[in-house]
């Protein structure tokens, strides 16, 4: 699982307590993850985040410009090993 992740200046971080931190810039939102909970896995464009819930389901985070933050119908996604 992906529990580290960065984008172009932005870096973050899946806590074992499934809490997500992140650091950098922060211009389009991008690091506004304090409110994630139950998250089991991150990734990070340049100016957007992901994060994988426990449940299967996405949240997301930044620049939406492109829609690449619209995920919150997504359902039974899952980390491929």
């Amino acid at each position: 699982m992906v529990r580290l992740t960065a984008g172009s200046q932005h870096t973050v971080g899946v806590m074992t307590s499934g809490r997500v931190v992140a650091t950098g810039d922060n211009t389009h939102g991008q690091c506004d993850v304090d409110h994630w909970r139950d998250i089991v896995a991150v990734a990070a464009g340049a100016t957007h985040t992901l994060g994988l819930r426990a449940d299967g389901t996405l949240v997301s985070t930044g620049n939406n410009a492109d829609r690449q933050c619209d995920v919150s119908h997504w359902t039974e996604i899952k980390i491929s090993e």
